[in-house]
């Protein structure tokens, strides 16, 4: 029931820093206010169970949140939409419809994009895929599951952090899980193989996947796909009948285009509040934002811990109360999946390989899943 003092938040995104406050609706609207969600599809995927999607470890359901069902049974409303710009002097957020949304206060959770770095003719061909957004990996892995019956795929995998390695497994394991003729799997890094780990951390994985039949190219980027093809900074041409890129997130242009103050990326730029400092009444989290305090990874972790933060500053927010700092707190674990139960895992001196570290995350993850679906 509205009052006098209700005010409208509206969400931008149903990712992962915005599960606490899509869980809650309910309570924001008991308290007189509207929510307003506004997502690019009725169901959103975690990303961090995209490539056993992939490899067939889960179903698409079994990785996915019905935010608009969630979001209408709290009583909000959910806008099947995408963001293009944001005014923040009249408080106005323009969609890709046309239409336009009024907000007292928004929260901006509008993911990443994956890094495309090089001259291609992709538009044009067939069988190109990015290892984000989830919906991406789903077209994949169908398109393999068509294609790699009768003949063995030259797969390209374009990057060499956790997206390539994790990719890379889960084909081998789709190949196997779906008994397709084993693809013959490249990857073309830029510098070297999961180098932002450590040396523990890239021994192991380049080892497994060498060991599942995946040739890994250093220094040797791909440069330009052609039809049935890519070429490498050295010049060097590659058949392909499939690629996949993987080679890092940027976050949404969004702020960019919209005349906000961002990071050096084009991330939001927010304070400790998760706040936009020129603009209070907008926050952010997950990977579309910069936070200045402290400039944070992009990895899936910090948009769990910032939920319940963001929660209670939106709340606060929009009654006028005191907001909460956000702190990022400690290490956290970092756990892949390569594909066929075989996981990596390490927290400072932990370190754990083998089908102990995949289990680990598997029911990390299922618990995640449960909790906010």
């Amino acid at each position: 029931m509205m009052n006098e003092n209700g005010k409208h938040l509206v969400l931008a995104g149903a990712g992962h820093a915005h599960m606490v406050t899509l869980k809650n609706i309910r309570t924001i609207t008991e308290r007189g206010h509207r929510v307003t969600v506004i997502g690019p599809s009725p169901i959103h995927y975690y990303s961090g169970m995209g490539p056993g999607m992939l490899g067939g470890s889960y179903h698409p359901e079994q990785i996915s949140f019905k935010s608009q069902q969630t979001v209408e049974e709290r009583g909000g409303l959910f806008l099947s939409d995408s963001v293009v710009r944001i005014d923040p002097d009249h408080k106005i957020v323009h969609l890709q419809s046309g239409q336009t949304v009024s907000y007292d206060v928004l929260s901006c959770n509008l993911g990443s994009t994956v890094i495309r770095e090089f001259e291609s003719e992709s538009d044009r061909i067939e069988g190109i895929f990015s290892s984000k957004p989830i919906e991406s990996l789903l077209a994949a892995r169908d398109y393999f599951g068509r294609n790699g019956k009768d003949k063995a795929l030259k797969i390209v995998v374009i990057g060499g952090g956790p997206s390539a390695a994790e990719i890379s497994g889960n084909l081998m394991q789709a190949a196997e899980r779906y008994s397709l003729q084993k693809p013959e799997v490249t990857v073309f890094c830029r510098g070297g193989f999961m180098t932002k780990f450590s040396e523990k951390v890239q021994k192991v994985c380049r080892e497994y996947l060498q060991n599942q039949g995946v040739t890994i190219r250093l220094r040797e980027p791909v440069v330009r796909i052609k039809p049935g093809a890519v070429v490498s900074c050295l010049g060097n041409e590659f058949e392909q009948d499939m690629v996949l890129y993987a080679q890092g997130v940027k976050p949404s242009a969004v702020f960019d285009e919209s005349g906000l103050k961002t990071g050096p990326a084009g991330g939001l730029l927010v304070n400790s509040y998760l706040q936009s400092p020129e603009h209070p009444e907008i926050f952010g989290g997950g990977d579309c934002i910069y936070f200045e305090p402290s400039p944070l990874d992009k990895v899936g972790v910090y948009a769990v811990r910032q939920n319940p933060i963001l929660y209670h500053n939106l709340l606060a927010s929009l009654e006028d109360k005191p907001l909460r700092e956000f702190s990022p707190g400690g290490d956290y674990m970092l756990i892949f999946n390569l594909g066929k139960g075989y996981g990596v895992l390490q927290k400072r001196a932990l370190f754990i390989k083998g089908s102990l570290a995949f289990r680990i995350k598997d029911y990390i993850d299922r618990k995640f899943i449960r909790r906010f679906s």
